[in-house]
């Protein structure tokens, strides 16, 4: 039996889609239909649900809080080294302190030193913003740690009346001037810091007489993580008595997020296979028409020489480059339809790859499986029924 080489295979499967350029368009069409619909009903409730995880880890889904339990006679001393410490956790991605200075704020030298602003100055080490999700609004955030400048917290510099830096302002914090560098956006992560002035940790051991420790610790690990490192967090910074530590529990949004994800994975499998299924019985209905529309042309072809090998493979050629060109064709389109409509709610773009790439694969599968059968019902044919059909 003469052997197809894989061009002329190729060539041979690709005749019907070549001189039957609309009923190929047509099939094809079908098929990228299916593979779109992948595509879309798997990325925008992806998209979807980045938006919404991104919003719930904003609530702190990650973020822990250590500081000594309240209401003791002789209050626990966090060690001077508690951040590099707690750096040393294997999950946790970031860690930083604040310390109360006990000193006071003023606007300027002018006014009474007993005056109150309800404004507490805090030390603050150079994570601090990383770790509880902050952001400077105007300025910038301590740019040297030693040097006697301050950053306000939102409503600090409400207080204060200072909205920005434009003109480099100054306060006066204990009996010492202190340049403003920065003023912070809302956090509503720690409300605290927004009513705090915030001094670098060296400048407060020089310029204010601070002790160097810490009150409060901010831990941020990863959330699949997030139970056991507040478990070992009052032993990290009190070993003696890890039980005079508080440690604030995960955020119930963690646990909202959790579920999210879930919900949305079995959301995820069901759509697509419900648009695989549809897909494949698309593909197999066209070869099934295909089949039965070009009789003469396979009788013709085995009148001439051709084996039922070579009418199967033919058959079979050409229901896997519909199906992979309409995979590849419905891929891209579904991609432009998620990212459109991604943009227009202002989402992240996310499209799994693994999505993409088993889109593809499976339209490959799925028109070789649904081509299987007319092919061999083609090859079946000898050249006398197909003639005379």
């Amino acid at each position: 039996m003469t052997r197809l080489s894989p061009a002329d295979l190729l060539a041979l499967g690709s005749l019907g889609m070549r001189t039957r350029r609309l009923r190929a368009a047509l099939s094809a069409l079908g098929i990228a239909l299916g593979m779109a619909t992948v595509v879309v009903v798997t990325g925008i409730p992806a998209s979807s649900q980045q938006a919404l995880l991104d919003e719930l880890t904003a609530l702190g889904t990650n973020l822990l809080r250590a500081q000594p339990a309240p209401r003791q006679d002789d209050p626990v001393l966090f060690p001077q080294s508690s951040v590099a410490m707690v750096q040393r956790i294997g999950p946790v991605t970031a860690a930083a302190a604040v310390a109360n200075t006990h000193t006071r704020v003023r606007r300027n030298d002018l006014l009474d030193p007993g005056h109150s602003s309800d404004i507490t100055v805090l030390a603050a080490t150079p994570g601090l913003l990383d770790a509880v999700n902050g952001h400077v609004q105007s300025g910038d955030f301590l740019p040297r740690p030693d040097f006697p400048s301050v950053v306000l917290g939102n409503v600090a510099a409400q207080r204060l009346g200072i909205p920005d830096v434009g003109e480099h302002p100054a306060v006066f914090v204990g009996e010492k001037w202190f340049t403003v560098t920065g003023v912070l956006g809302p956090m509503p992560l720690a409300p605290d810091i927004e009513r705090s002035v915030l001094v670098g940790w060296d400048a407060a051991r020089t310029q204010l007489g601070f002790d160097g420790h810490p009150t409060v610790v901010y831990v941020k690990a990863r959330e699949e993580s997030i139970e056991d490192v507040r478990a070992i967090l009052p032993a990290t910074l009190h070993g003696e008595i890890p039980g005079l530590v508080q440690v604030s529990r995960p955020s119930d949004a963690l646990a909202a997020k959790r579920a999210t994800q879930n919900s949305y994975s079995a959301l995820f499998l069901g759509l697509a296979g419900v648009a695989l299924l549809v897909g494949g019985v698309g593909v197999a209905n066209t070869m099934v028409i295909s089949v039965l529309e070009r009789r003469s042309e396979i009788g013709l072809r085995r009148a001439l020489g051709a084996t039922r090998g070579h009418i199967r493979a033919q058959f079979l050629t050409e229901a896997v480059l519909l199906s992979g060109l309409g995979g590849l064709a419905g891929t891209a389109l579904g991609a432009l339809g998620v990212a459109g409509y991604a943009t227009l709610h202002r989402w992240p773009l996310v499209i799994p790859l693994e999505v993409l790439a088993s889109g593809v694969l499976a339209a490959f599968v799925v028109g070789a499986a649904a081509g299987l059968y007319p092919s061999i019902r083609a090859a079946r044919l000898t050249p006398t029924q197909a003639l005379a059909a």
